[in-house]
């Protein structure tokens, strides 16, 4: 395959943006069109200025329309599911980094995908460094007996906690329960946050912030302390563009980025 032809869902967001952005930087890659709920024009113009890309709300005319090799979405749980069905159906791959999807919603596309011999991945983060630190906590998990994840992202985030925190406490957990304190008395119900396994987590949601996990072990005498930050949605676009150019020799659903990367 010469340059792999993507449709964006969800592209008037600032994800969806980003991943124009990289696209049309990209020498293998080539937007052909955008799809959102707020589609007021019929044509989107591209940041390198070659030109512009077919805009619609429809996702099904404008996969017709367009033939993408790869649809790739940023946008919320309901429209995802929908619009994975809608490509998959139409036998197109599918590259999703939207969270807050359902165990059940997870299988049915990986059903679809390899009933259609199309690749998907969900992905919960594109960050590489995030992916890396997943791979620590689970190296370091089995000689620890708390951990506890703090996790922030900025205000606008509609979901907590974040897909991420949920896939490095059960990567963490791998079948096991960690120690979990409970105090005598709750001053204020919901203090001592969400858990996973045992993993305790914590979710802040307040502007200036992007994404931040931190992930703290707990043993007798110690504690260590791992931690990712991301300083700009640019820091997604090599995990991005590496889940595009890796889905369309996959079969079925590959669920996390880790598993492209080989970590």
């Amino acid at each position: 395959m010469a340059e792999i032809r993507v449709l964006i869902h969800g592209v008037a967001g600032r994800m969806g943006q980003e991943t124009l952005k990289a696209i049309c930087e990209a020498e293998d890659t080539q937007p052909v069109g955008g799809v959102d709920i707020v589609a007021p024009d019929n044509r989107m113009q591209l940041h390198d200025g070659s030109g512009s890309i077919p805009l619609s709300s429809d996702l099904s005319s404008l996969v017709l329309q367009t033939k993408p090799h790869v649809v790739v979405d940023f946008s919320n749980a309901d429209a995802t599911v929908s619009a994975a069905h809608t490509t998959i159906k139409a036998g197109v791959c599918f590259v999703t980094g939207t969270s807050g999807l359902t165990d059940d919603a997870v299988r049915l596309m990986d059903e679809r995908a390899r009933e259609k011999s199309v690749g998907v991945v969900v992905a919960p983060n594109f960050a590489l460094g995030a992916i890396v630190l997943q791979s620590l906590v689970q190296k370091a998990a089995p000689f620890f007996d708390y951990i506890d994840i703090i996790e922030s992202h900025h205000e606008g985030k509609i979901d907590a906690p974040s897909g991420t925190s949920i896939a490095i406490a059960q990567a963490a957990a791998d079948g096991r329960e960690f120690v979990y304190n409970e105090p005598e008395r709750h001053n204020i119900e919901g203090t001592m946050g969400a858990r996973v396994d045992g993993v305790g987590i914590h979710s802040l949601r307040q502007p200036g912030r992007s994404a931040h996990h931190e992930v703290v072990f707990g043993a007798q005498g110690q504690t260590l302390t791992l931690r990712h930050d991301t300083l700009g949605r640019d820091c997604y676009m090599p995990g991005v563009l590496r889940a595009i150019r890796e889905v369309v020799n996959i079969k079925g659903l590959v669920l996390g980025l880790d598993k492209i990367l080989g970590i």
